[in-house]
C-alpha cells in the first residue's frame, strides 16, 4: 500500500512539475522576473495543485479539519521550497549546469523530504 501511495504522489508530484515549470519558464523567460523569484512562483502555484490532489487522489483523505491541514502542508511546502531555492542556489553557483537540468535535480530531492513529511505529519500515514 506504501508503494501505491508513493506512486500516486509522484504521478501528482509530476502535474505540479508541470505546472511548476510552466509558470518558472513563462515569470522567468516571458516576464524576465529574477530567476528566483520565478522559482517561488511556479512553485507556489504548484503547491495549491499538489495539495488538492494528494489529500483527495493520494491519502483519500477526509479530516474536516481542512484549514490546518493545508497549512501543515504549505508549511512543509515552505520548507520545500527553502530547500529548493537554497539547493538551486548552491548548484547554480558551483557547477555549469543549465538552470533548468538543476531544477530538475533540486525537485528530485525536495521529493523525499515532501512525501516523508507529508506522510507521517499533514496526512497521517
Amino acid at each position: 500500500m506504501q508503494l501505491v501511495r508513493l506512486a500516486k504522489f509522484g504521478m501528482v508530484g509530476c502535474t505540479g512539475i508541470g505546472i511548476d515549470f510552466s509558470v518558472t519558464w513563462l515569470c522567468k523567460e516571458k516576464l524576465k522576473w529574477n530567476k528566483y523569484v520565478a522559482n517561488s512562483t511556479g512553485f507556489s502555484f504548484a503547491v495549491v495543485n499538489n495539495y488538492l490532489l494528494n489529500r483527495y487522489y493520494t491519502f483519500q483523505n477526509n479530516d474536516p479539519g481542512i484549514s490546518l491541514q493545508f497549512l501543515k502542508f504549505l508549511l512543509i511546502s515552505m520548507i520545500g521550497l527553502a530547500l529548493s531555492t537554497g539547493l538551486l542556489f548552491l548548484i547554480q553557483k558551483n557547477t555549469r549546469l543549465n538552470f533548468y537540468i538543476s531544477k530538475a535535480i533540486v525537485i528530485g530531492l525536495v521529493f523525499i523530504w515532501n512525501y516523508s513529511i507529508n506522510s507521517l505529519f499533514t496526512f497521517h500515514y
